[in-house]
Order: C-alpha cells, then sequence, then structure tokens
C-alpha cells in the first residue's frame, strides 16, 4: 500500500480516560492537532465516574505518524489506554434510515436488509436503521437529523400520509446531499423525495440499490419519477 491509500485509510482510535473533567477533550485533540491530523468523527462512547471512552476516527495520518500519535496520546496524565480499532465506515458502512409508521417500515425493511445482504456478502458495507414514528412535528425532527447521523446516505420515508413541515424537511437534507425515498402516500412528501415507490419491499430494494457502490443504479436519472 503507497503513502496515499494509507492517509485516505481512517485511524479510529478509542481512547480511555482515568477522568472524566472539564479540559479532558481538549488534551486529547491538542495532541491530535499536533500531529497535523484531522478528526472526521469524535464520540464520547462512555462515561463512568473513573473515566470515560472516547472514540476518534482521524484522516490524513500515515502509519509512523499513528505510533508517534498513540505514543504520545498515551503519554497523557489523563489517559489510562489507547486501542486501535476498526473504523464505523468499515464496519457498519453507509447508512440508510426508514422512518414512519410501523407496518410500512417494516416492510421497507424486509426489502432493505434482503438486498444489503446481497450487497454485503461482497465486500460492501450497508446498514439500515429504522425509527418508527408518527407526528408532524416528530417526523420533521427526525428528517432534519438524519443530516447530522454519521454515515448517513439515504432516509426513506414509509408512511400512510405526510406532508406540511415533514415535506419543506426533506428539501432540506437533500439540499445536503441526501438520497429520499418515500413510499406512495396521500400528502406532499412524494413531491418532495427524490424517488417514489408504491410497494414497501420495492421501495427498500431500491434505497440500497441507489446508494450501492456496485448496483448500476443512477438516481440522478430515477428522480421525479414514481414506481
Amino acid at each position: 500500500m503507497n503513502e496515499s491509500a494509507e492517509c485516505n485509510a481512517p485511524l479510529a482510535l478509542m481512547v480511555r480516560t482515568s477522568s472524566d473533567e472539564p479540559g479532558a477533550l481538549h488534551a486529547l485533540t491538542k495532541v491530535i492537532l499536533d500531529h497535523r491530523a484531522n478528526i472526521t468523527h469524535v464520540d464520547i462512547a462512555e462515561r463512568r465516574q473513573d473515566g470515560s471512552s472516547v472514540y476518534f476516527e482521524l484522516e490524513d495520518v500515515v502509519s509512523e505518524t499513528a505510533e508517534s500519535l498513540i505514543e504520545d496520546l498515551e503519554a497523557l496524565p489523563i489517559v489510562r489506554m489507547v486501542e486501535r480499532a476498526p473504523s464505523f465506515q468499515k464496519v457498519y458502512g453507509k447508512r440508510i434510515i426508514v422512518v414512519g409508521g410501523g407496518a410500512q417500515v417494516g416492510q421497507v425493511v424486509v426489502g432493505a436488509v434482503a438486498e444489503a445482504d446481497r450487497h454485503n456478502i461482497r465486500g460492501e458495507r450497508i446498514s439500515v436503521d429504522t425509527i418508527p414514528l408518527v407526528g408532524e412535528e416528530n417526523l420533521s425532527n427526525a428528517v432534519r437529523a438524519v443530516a447530522r447521523l454519521p454515515r448517513a446516505v439515504a432516509l426513506v420515508l414509509a408512511g400512510a400520509l405526510m406532508g406540511g413541515d415533514v415535506a419543506q424537511a426533506v428539501y432540506e437534507i437533500r439540499e445536503k446531499g441526501i438520497i429520499v425515498l418515500s413510499l406512495n402516500m396521500p400528502g406532499s412528501v412524494p413531491k418532495a423525495a427524490d424517488l417514489v415507490v408504491t410497494d414497501p419491499v420495492q421501495c427498500g430494494v431500491m434505497a440500497v440499490m441507489a446508494v450501492s457502490a456496485s448496483a448500476r443504479f443512477d438516481i440522478s436519472r430515477q428522480r421525479g419519477k414514481r414506481y
């Protein structure tokens, strides 16, 4: 592997600290900054009285720099242990989020999981997350939150009636690069979505095809269509 390829692969670290106090995260990120690594994801995975666990994903780190970075983190008085971990991108890959009514969500997931399995056994990583929700405010909040979820690339809206602020939220996250599929239902959401599919199982299948690197499915050629 050449140096460029090594830099493109994220370095994932789980840092376990001996204290959970103000300034602990700053101390960790200062070491990362000193090594000119870029933080692409950070999560406080665990908090306890005797310490915390902080997960980092870093880019622009070559192998030689990585070892030095880990040593400098371990040298901090607050650090108990630093462990390398496989990145979330490597383990779970791209995320498809399915939101809506329980029955419809369940059927979409049947199609999405079956299609994702076909791609994942060939080396891709596509995961499917769900939350059954009702109510315009709950749904619009959930839609907008998809743009803040790590690795989320597509949203499926699976319900019997959606519109109003939910449709506005769909337009907003599409502007941020999220692909949105909708079941064929009353309301303004189907008009706001990239693609509308009547059958929920098929909708799940097409959501996976839309984000897969290996599927011959171009969402740009399907936008505005209904099936």
